[in-house]
């Protein structure tokens, strides 16, 4: 695709906000080079108005007893992870409609996640249920508990984000992974490094995270790479891949990062297509035909740290000061 810029399609939280609560006003993006949009419908969704109202939304539900997870891998259920997508405030990033581009839930798996990592939810059986803390946060929901939640979650030792990327295989190897909370703070240096409320693009993100002092690391080393692979163990290791193996194993693991997690709790605004044929990076690697994305957040094309973003980044003293609207309850 030429360079050039494009205009984007409008935030899809506003839109949907508008309908319930009256005329909500876009946040107009700065404009993207073209060269990040690989083809079809290009969403923005500017996630902090939101990140609020959803958090209390699934707090609600965990209250009642709706939210249920595998009791051994603390994963949401499927029926669960539907009744998420449905309570969400503007819906999750894809619909209905994108499923044919691959588009699945998102924050609706992430929030389940986000309260077992912050300790505002444990499981009884296979059953949600809020401690103490969640309490508090549902009694009196402010903006200091994303902060707290974001801090919380990066340093939680019992969650794999990689786990999501399930078209790399051999991730239970012992010795063959970093800390997930080591790659979790490698992404967020990333973030406070980049300036407020500009866009950038995901390559020049991942660039980044590349070359950054204490950069993302997901293999211990390039020997460990050799035990992750793709189909076949044989064939598809990743060893051999060379610097493309950085794409496949980092990238991917930073873009469900900033999708699923960042995005989800309002820290950034994201950009994004259908991940079906939106990246290209893995053509030509063992294992990989037939696939027609690696990952569902291979359509991720920017990203930008927000007001919300940057007060939990940088100073969250800041975050009771934020001009952000209030949870919106009852919304279900």
């Amino acid at each position: 695709m030429a360079e050039g810029t494009i205009g984007v399609i409008g935030d899809r939280a506003a839109s949907a906000n508008s309908a319930a609560s009256g005329p909500a006003p876009l946040r107009a993006p700065a404009p993207l080079r073209a060269s990040a949009f690989p083809g079809g419908p290009v969403h923005v969704r500017c996630t902090a108005p939101d990140a609020l109202s959803n958090l209390v939304t699934v707090l609600e539900l965990a209250a009642e007893g709706q939210l249920r997870c595998a009791a051994a891998a603390r994963r949401p259920l499927a029926s669960t992870v539907r009744l998420v997508e449905d309570a969400l405030v503007a819906g999750d990033y894809y619909d209905a409609a994108d499923r044919d581009e691959g588009g699945e839930p998102i924050a609706a798996y992430a929030w389940p996640m986000l309260l077992q990592a912050g300790g505002l939810a444990r499981l009884a059986g296979t059953t949600l249920e809020l401690t103490p803390r969640g309490e508090a946060v549902l009694a009196g929901p402010a903006y200091q508990a994303l902060g707290a939640l974001w801090d919380r979650w990066l340093t939680c030792v019992s969650l794999d984000e990689l786990a999501r990327i399930e078209a790399i295989r051999g991730q239970h190897k012992a010795a063959t992974l970093t800390v997930p909370a080591a790659r979790r703070a490698a992404v967020a240096d990333g973030l406070a490094a980049l300036r407020p409320g500009a866009w950038l693009e995901a390559d020049a993100l991942l660039a980044l995270f590349r070359t950054q002092p204490g950069p993302l690391l997901v293999a211990r080393s390039p020997l460990a790479r050799w035990g992750l692979y793709l189909a076949d163990p044989r064939r598809g290791s990743l060893g051999p891949a060379g610097a493309a193996a950085w794409n496949i194993l980092e990238g991917r693991y930073a873009l469900c990062v900033l999708f699923e997690y960042a995005a989800t709790l309002g820290v950034v605004d994201v950009a994004y297509t259908g991940p079906r044929g939106a990246r290209d990076d893995y053509r030509g690697l063992r294992g990989a035909d037939g696939l027609d994305r690696l990952s569902r957040y291979d359509g991720l094309a920017a990203v930008r740290v927000n007001e919300l973003g940057a007060a939990i980044l940088h100073d969250p003293g800041a975050l009771s000061a934020l001009g952000l609207p209030g949870p919106r309850r009852g919304s279900r």
